[in-house]
């Protein structure tokens, strides 16, 4: 029994001393993290003047693994802030310009007909298209019908490309990062809810301010360096990626997060008034997923060790804002999407299990 005992604590001591260390590695790659998200902001605030949340967003999105869109007037540097970006990871990067007459197979790639040196025969060849890169720039993606928007589906979900019957698997890590104008201007088609709900974030670019607008107008109009130094490699985002999955969200947390989502359905029977008055389609899972894995990101980026309230109440925006439809009555009052998630995070509080509580978990939470 003694030799028993002895060998069940020296495993118990090799387990704790395993933990210990994983613990270790993970506090010093969130210190690489948080540091490489610093220098990359530095990087980018050498051509992009203010924006700190968008670029804030960008980052999270990045770390997170997810793809992004950005819709703002033009004028804003949103392709700018994009190409810089790129320029600032050792990755490849490829331009997209989505335009009316944009074919599906000039985005996938297509099969030729080549002639085979050895046998004299005739064989089919695949050419890969654009979207075989890291970096995916497609720009002004709603200036294009819904049937060439569509030819992004399965890339930016499955990571791969099936022409001809034949899978071809994108290289990792893939983004795709958009840039769209208003789909109230002319010449824009909307995108498709399901394509949408593809995008981690949808984040919106403002206006500056006019000092902001001031220093812009006194360094584009001199000379102007716009180089950047390359930050970060490909293997090491994919590493990074693994960290932001492991930082801790405590089960309050990620209720909190699922209480967001599913109060923005109106056929829940304890959604809140709003959501049954001006919602015409609530947020799918993808939501909760994007929400919490957002949030993990942006808490370590911060220097935080665990996922906070405040980083999911952060993220709500971005991840609901394209999720969410409104219906006509909300629209005709010019009820937007971001004015109802403010709306929503008064009603839904956080650490009590939200008005959608489960009955089993309430208490204990309370508690």
């Amino acid at each position: 029994m003694d030799a028993k005992n002895k060998q069940h604590k020296s495993k118990e001591l090799d387990m704790a001393d395993m933990s210990e260390q994983a613990w270790g590695n993970d506090v010093a790659a969130a210190a690489k993290l948080q540091d490489s998200y610093m220098r990359l902001r530095q990087e980018l605030h050498k051509i992009i003047i203010g924006q700190d949340d968008v670029i804030e967003q960008l980052l999270v999105a990045l770390f997170a693994g997810g793809h992004c869109i950005l819709e703002g007037v033009p004028g804003l540097a949103k392709t700018l802030m994009i190409s810089s970006l790129a320029r600032c990871l050792s990755l490849s990067f490829n331009r997209i310009q989505f335009t009316p007459d944009l074919m599906p197979s000039d985005i996938t790639g297509t099969e030729v007909i080549t002639e085979d040196k050895s046998t004299g025969s005739r064989v089919f060849r695949f050419l890969p298209g654009p979207v075989f890169a890291n970096v995916i720039l497609a720009d002004e993606i709603n200036r294009t019908p819904p049937k060439t928007q569509a030819a992004m589906l399965e890339c930016m979900q499955e990571r791969q490309v099936t022409v001809g019957g034949v899978r071809h698997e994108l290289k990792p890590p893939f983004y795709v990062l958009a840039t769209q104008n208003p789909i109230e201007q002319e010449g824009t088609y909307p995108l498709p809810e399901a394509q949408q709900d593809r995008f981690m974030f949808k984040v919106q670019i403002g206006y500056p301010t006019y000092d902001e607008e001031l220093e812009i107008a006194t360094k584009t109009t001199g000379e102007y360096d716009t180089a950047v130094q390359s930050i970060i490699s490909g293997a090491e985002i994919l590493e990074l990626q693994s960290v932001v999955r492991r930082v801790p969200a405590a089960p309050a947390i990620v209720k909190y997060a699922l209480d967001l989502v599913r109060a923005t359905r109106p056929g829940e029977e304890s959604a809140p008034r709003i959501v049954k008055e001006k919602v015409s389609w609530g947020a799918g899972p993808r939501s909760v997923q994007f929400l919490i894995l957002g949030a993990k990101a942006r808490a370590v980026l911060r220097g935080n060790k665990h996922v906070s309230t405040e980083d999911i109440r952060a993220l709500a925006a971005p991840v609901l804002r394209h999720r969410v439809v409104m219906n006509f009555a909300a629209q005709a009052e010019g009820y937007t999407t971001d004015r109802f998630v403010t709306d929503l995070l008064e009603q839904i509080q956080p650490h009590q299990g939200g008005l959608l509580a489960d009955p089993r978990t309430s208490a204990a939470i309370k508690a």
